[in-house]
């Protein structure tokens, strides 16, 4: 058993820099493990699988890398500084490579494993190189060593964890936030060699590694040089209409594009994606929005509440009934609310909605804002994103549902966006049974949107006794819906009927297995 043994003279500042080093690696480590999961979740929109694959995966690599290392460690310097040098290039460029295998080459999935597992191989060798040059320095026992390390290595973690989301990613972006990460671990890794332990390098490792250092730095540079250029070509890659409009909120990808004139069309068609998911398409969106609203506003209608529905276009439809009072609009990412006020085409499409004194916008998450509503709404609508993630699929529960019954008003009625019973129809019945479970009377019905292909929604109402499917009396001029067409929007094809499928709650998201089997491969 090996005890403390005498130091060589100065081994407090040299201990001390080897564990601020194990502390700067944690940090970056683990900044690049999250980096491959967001990326993942955006392209992807599976943030538990991505995460799932990501962690296991690297998890997995760093315990192969910590036997790769034992044959390194009889020059544990020089071996440490180069899997830092070639940690930095890698790590760095992640997500600019990642981004480049979704956008042209359709092969993320193997790139992602094998990105994570060469991530997860060069991390995991680091401990046990650290570890040698650590006694190294002065001998310590096993067990103190290896507390002194891994308390170093965690605190590290913590401080690259936090600083990934809320400094990194606000301020550089995630391709440039990797791109600092992978300067700043090369930087620790040669920093700690170069100092405490340049005796024990020969004159070729440290030509090798002034070389080495040299080329990082040089791809790292170039990359962030071209950052911009490559992210426009890259974005613009995986939309087929001209990209006019791109930012990354704090929630997600916004990207407005704007095409030539369609054929049939006068006009040019806007359309907007979120998260790479089509939101509408300004050709044909009408159908859709009046199909939304209409059926909802037959009867009380002084206050409505709008989930969801940060473009405006929702909001376009109900603010022509006079006797609307106010309208809350509650949507959790203030930068689409932003743009739909900003964008000259997108607020024209959206008549300028939110300019209205009745509107009142909240940039809040709608579950979280209806468990302490006090509010009474005569009409809601939940014009929400699809439930193939897992952050939306709660907005598609029992619970929530009961949530939205709690602040009905007396005859008030709910309307719900609930996908295609064309392309989903468990999906769209799961969101059915659900608003029935959560105590509502339901009607649901169907249209045509090109864009979209069939599309439904459910109309309810608290109670036994549904709402009827139609139109107000003092709808004003609609382009797409009438009273015909809204009829005929109840019957359902003997393929597409009623099926019997288990509605979804908080423990058991069942309309997000739905979702995302149904929808692959579209």
């Amino acid at each position: 058993m090996t005890t403390d043994a005498p130091a060589r003279p100065g081994w407090r500042a040299a201990r001390a820099a080897v564990l601020l080093a194990v502390f700067v690696c944690a940090a970056c480590g683990l900044v690049y493990e999250l980096a491959l999961v967001a990326l993942g979740s955006y392209l992807i929109g599976d943030a538990v699988g991505q995460a799932s694959i990501v962690l296991g995966v690297m998890v997995f690599a760093m315990g192969v890398g910590a036997l790769v290392a034992k044959p390194l460690q009889s020059r544990a310097a020089a071996a440490f500084a180069a899997i830092e040098l070639t940690l930095a290039l890698l790590g760095g460029l992640s997500v600019l490579g990642l981004y480049a295998a979704f956008a042209w080459l359709d092969l993320y999935g193997p790139a992602l494993v094998g990105t994570a597992f060469v991530l997860g191989l060069l991390i995991g060798a680091e401990i046990p190189l650290l570890m040698v040059m650590l006694q190294r320095i002065r001998a310590q026992s096993a067990g103190s060593a290896v507390a002194d390390l891994f308390a170093a290595d965690y605190v590290g973690a913590l401080l690259g964890g936090l600083a990934f989301p809320f400094l990194l990613m606000p301020v550089f972006g995630q391709l440039k936030g990797a791109l600092v990460v992978g300067m700043v671990n090369a930087v620790a890794g040669l920093a700690l060699v170069c100092t405490v332990f340049r005796r024990e390098l020969s004159r070729r490792a440290r030509l090798a590694l002034g070389a080495g250092s040299v080329v990082v730095a040089l791809c790292l540079g170039y990359a962030w040089i071209t950052a911009a250029d490559f992210e426009l070509t890259a974005r613009q890659q995986l939309y087929r209409d001209p990209v006019v409009h791109a930012e990354r909120s704090r929630y997600q990808e916004i990207v407005l594009t704007r095409s030539v004139r369609e054929v049939g069309h006068a006009d040019t068609d806007l359309r907007l994606f979120l998260n790479g998911d089509l939101q509408f398409s300004s050709v044909d969106e009408y159908r859709y929005h009046e199909s939304l609203v209409h059926p909802a506003m037959r009867g009380p209608r002084g206050e409505v509440l709008v989930l969801g529905a940060g473009d405006g276009l929702a909001l376009r439809e109900i603010l022509p009934y006079p006797d609307v009072r106010r309208v809350t609009v509650v949507d959790l990412d203030p930068a689409v609310v932003r743009l739909a006020r900003s964008e000259p085409q997108l607020r024209e499409l959206n008549r300028n909605s939110f300019a209205d004194p009745r509107v009142r916008v909240l940039n809040v998450d709608a579950f979280g804002w209806l468990r302490t509503a006090s509010e009474r709404f005569d009409v809601v609508v939940a014009d929400l994103p699809d439930p193939d993630e897992t952050a939306t699929a709660k907005l598609y529960t029992v619970e929530f549902y009961a949530l939205i019954r709690s602040v009905l008003a007396d005859g008030g009625r709910l309307v719900v966006q609930s996908g295609s019973p064309y392309f989903a129809p468990r999906s769209y019945w799961s969101i059915e049974r659900s608003v029935r479970e959560a105590g509502f009377a339901t009607v649901p019905y169907h249209v045509d949107v090109p864009s979209f292909g069939d599309w439904g929604f459910v109309l309810a109402a608290p109670g036994s006794t549904p709402p009827v499917l139609d139109l107000p009396a003092d709808a004003p001029p609609l382009r797409f819906l009438t009273p015909e067409v809204l009829r005929a929007a109840a019957t359902f094809p003997a393929d597409r009927g009623r099926m019997d499928v288990p509605a979804s709650t908080l423990l058991q998201p069942r309309v997000l297995e739905y979702a995302r089997a149904e929808w692959r491969g579209y």
